[in-house]
């Protein structure tokens, strides 16, 4: 699976909110997310940067494809459209 190129921080900051995240607060330019859509606070950390590494974007993925126990592929299909 290829994960999408040029994501910048706010269209997945945007993406985020159908799982229930929102911004809590705001350190320089990376922004803190929390969702309590599993009836446990999540936090995630999303840098606003035009284009995000795929690095860092692999990771964030794999770290809300945890939280919300579904696999990496249904969660880029659903953020991305792929």
């Amino acid at each position: 699976m290829k994960l999408p190129r040029g994501v910048s921080g706010d269209e997945l900051i945007r993406a985020l909110r159908k799982y229930g995240y929102q911004a809590t607060r705001q350190t320089g330019s990376h922004i803190r997310l929390t969702s309590i859509i599993k009836k446990t606070q999540h936090h995630i950390t999303i840098p606003r940067r035009k284009s995000l590494a795929l690095g860092t974007l692999n990771s964030i993925l794999n770290n809300l494809a945890g939280y919300l126990e579904m696999d990496k592929e249904t969660l880029v299909a659903e953020l991305f459209g792929q």
